[in-house]
Parts: structure tokens; C-alpha cells; sequence
């Protein structure tokens, strides 16, 4: 498991703290195991459904929290994004859906986990043999290792080691925290009695996979995300347009200021936003641009764009990262309130992120959708 090199601190960049690959991403050790490494997808047709007509009207009644996303096509992508991965821009056709007008909130997560008795994995204390097998013959491992724990922001780092040492800046700006966890996001000291409108973080996929089985609901597919984060929009960087800040009002949570050495708050939040504290998009959805990185369902290939299905694309069939391809990861979507200007643009509705499926990480959340046939299968 990924999550154990990051308790000794050897793999940062794979749990998607990076942002973009603006800085040299940490090499991927060899003891990862290995996923299937295609050096190209084959070519995939439209789907069998291409000739049933596009679900448009939602079927019954819109469930509690959540709002209907009319079937519709759309071009998903940018051709003026620096990154690859985010072209060839390409029209998907989808079929309507309901989604979580919100990210999962602490409240939610918790009447899950009370029912449930669900432990996530930032929870769980790794094994000492589970650490060895995951680890080169000979690597001592002390007791320290053996603490549950998760990825927080280092606000004590130093910037004039940082200066000299800027090749290896994610292992002073991020720590490991021990007791770091979705009740704890700061560490063992802090809790969410008063965030529980918050979005949850500290959430790997796995947690979001296990939320979605009990909710009965499922994690959007990427185009499901894009399509939705649009809100109707044609073509626009934002949810709400191409002017990130309309009538100089913030629109989302976002890092303001010259990351990581200074946050200047000016929308008002230093970390997560309770939910709806920015205007919804045209689909009524809420921080779908900044706040929390949020989880999809979709492996994650920089290529898939090119052979991507026309209607309802699932994704690829397997992961591939070129800067770690040991690391099965998936994709997110969305920003969080770490994304700045000057390091990474992930608030924009075609921006594309990946994660270390394993890990947790306390700017990392998810919302769900669910689709008429899920109903229809109740």
C-alpha cells in the first residue's frame, strides 16, 4: 500500500498533493504493485446505447439533497489548458442523473460511520508485517510507523530551507500527522464538533466506494462531474464563466496569495467552507469549483480523451500515471482550498487531478450521484 511509503515519508506526490506537475514529482518506489501498464488504449466504439434516446426528464421524485442533471452533450476538455491530459477536446453524450447538490459533509459522513461502524483508513493502524512487505529487505521500521494518521499542510515549514532545498519542498510543506483522521482533520487535538457542514476530507476512495454502498449511491464518472460542474454553461472556465472573480466577489475557496508562504483569506476561509457558502451553479451545485478535491469514479490515464466512448464514457480500464506508474490512482476533480494562481489551476471545470486510491488527505472530500437505473434496480 502507497499509504505506508508516505508514513516514512518516500512518496508524497502520489496521493495527488501536487497539483499539477508544476514542481519534479517524487519517483515511485519499485515495491508498489504493479497495475497493468498499456502503452496505449485500444480504440473503443460508441456505446450499444447510442441510438436510445438521451434521459432528460427526471424519472419520480428528486431525492433529499440532491438535483437533477437533464441528459444532454457536451464538449468536455480545454484546448487552452497547458495540461495534456485535458485534450483532445471531444463531445460526450450523457444520460440524466441525480447528484449531491453538496460535498459529503462531516454530518453526513458521521450518521454513516454511527450506522455503520465503517473505519476509515487513516484510521486503521498499519501491521508491522504489512509495512515490511511493502517496504526494501533491511528498512527499519520503529513504532511510529505503526500509528493510523493522514496528510496535513505543514504550517511551520522554513522558507529559507525551503529556498534551498526546492527540489524536495513537498516533504516540508506536507506532513504525515499522526491521529490526523475524518474526525480529527487537523490532528489527534482538533475535531468537527463545530464543522459538521463541512466537507469531509481525510477520505480515500476506498472510504467514498464504502459511503456510496451504504447510501446507495455511487461516484460520479468524470464527464458526469465536468457536465455537471458546467452547469449549462457552453465553452466557460468557471461554473459561473470565464471571470473568476465577477463583480470583485470570490466564488469559491481557493489559496490567495503566493503558495505555500502566504494565504491572504480574502475569500474568508483559511481551510474548508462549510457547504453552500458560495453561490450554486446553473444546475444549483455547490463549490464545485474550489473547497475539497472531490473523488470520481474513473481510473485515471493523461491519453483516455483520445479514445474516450461518445456516450456515458466510464473511464479507462486501467490506471496509468506516466510520473508514477507503479500507483494505481483515480481521478479528482474540482480544486481545493489549497489551488492558487501561481501553482495550481484545479478549480477550473476541466481541470484534472489524480489520487493514490489508498490514501486520504485533508483537502480531499467527494460528492455522489445517483441514476435512474439505480432506482429502477431497488
Amino acid at each position: 500500500m502507497a499509504r505506508y511509503w508516505i508514513l516514512i515519508g518516500i512518496v508524497l506526490a502520489s496521493v495527488g498533493l501536487l497539483g499539477y506537475a508544476a514542481f519534479a514529482p517524487v519517483p515511485a518506489s519499485k515495491t508498489t504493485p504493479e497495475v497493468k501498464k498499456a502503452t496505449s488504449l485500444p480504440k473503443v466504439t460508441e456505446s450499444d446505447d447510442s441510438a436510445t434516446p438521451v434521459i432528460t426528464t427526471a424519472p419520480g421524485e428528486l431525492p433529499t439533497g440532491m438535483t437533477w442533471i437533464p441528459g444532454g452533450t457536451f464538449q468536455m476538455g480545454s484546448e487552452k489548458s497547458p495540461h495534456e491530459d485535458e485534450r483532445p477536446v471531444h463531445a460526450v453524450t450523457l444520460d440524466g442523473f441525480w447528484m449531491d447538490e453538496t460535498e459529503v459533509t462531516n454530518g453526513q459522513f458521521l450518521k454513516f460511520v454511527t450506522e455503520s461502524g465503517y473505519k476509515t483508513v487513516a484510521e486503521r493502524a498499519p501491521k508491522r508485517e504489512e509495512i515490511e512487505a511493502q517496504v526494501p529487505a533491511g528498512t527499519p521500521i520503529d513504532d511510529a510507523m505503526l500509528v493510523p494518521g493522514s496528510i496535513c499542510f505543514n504550517p511551520k515549514f522554513d522558507m529559507r530551507t525551503l529556498r534551498k532545498d526546492f527540489a524536495n519542498w513537498p516533504y516540508q510543506v506536507w506532513k504525515y500527522e499522526p491521529g490526523a483522521d475524518w474526525r480529527h482533520p487537523l490532528g489527534p487535538k482538533s475535531s468537527i464538533d463545530d464543522k459538521l457542514n463541512h466537507p469531509v476530507i481525510h477520505v480515500s476512495w476506498e472510504d467514498a466506494q464504502a459511503y456510496c454502498k451504504w447510501a446507495g449511491h455511487r461516484l460520479p464518472t468524470e464527464a458526469e462531474w465536468e457536465y455537471a460542474a458546467r452547469g449549462g454553461l457552453i465553452g466557460k472556465e468557471y461554473p459561473w464563466g470565464n471571470d473568476r472573480n465577477p463583480d470583485v466577489q470570490w466564488h469559491h475557496n481557493t489559496w490567495q496569495g503566493v503558495f505555500p508562504e502566504t494565504h491572504d483569506v480574502k475569500d474568508g476561509f483559511e481551510g474548508t467552507a462549510p457547504v453552500k457558502s458560495f453561490p450554486a451553479n446553473g444546475y444549483g451545485l455547490y463549490d464545485m469549483s474550489g473547497n475539497v478535491w472531490e473523488w470520481c469514479q474513473d481510473w485515471y490515464r493523461p491519453d483516455y480523451y483520445s479514445n474516450s466512448r461518445k456516450r456515458n464514457p466510464q473511464g479507462p480500464s486501467d490506471s496509468q500515471d506516466p510520473n508514477e506508474p507503479l500507483v494505481p490512482k483515480r481521478v479528482q476533480r474540482g480544486g481545493s482550498f489549497m489551488c492558487s494562481d501561481d501553482y495550481c489551476t484545479g478549480y477550473r471545470v476541466s481541470a484534472r487531478m489524480k489520487g493514490d486510491i489508498l490514501s486520504g488527505t485533508f483537502h480531499c472530500g467527494f460528492r455522489t450521484v445517483l441514476s435512474p437505473r439505480q432506482i429502477e434496480s431497488r
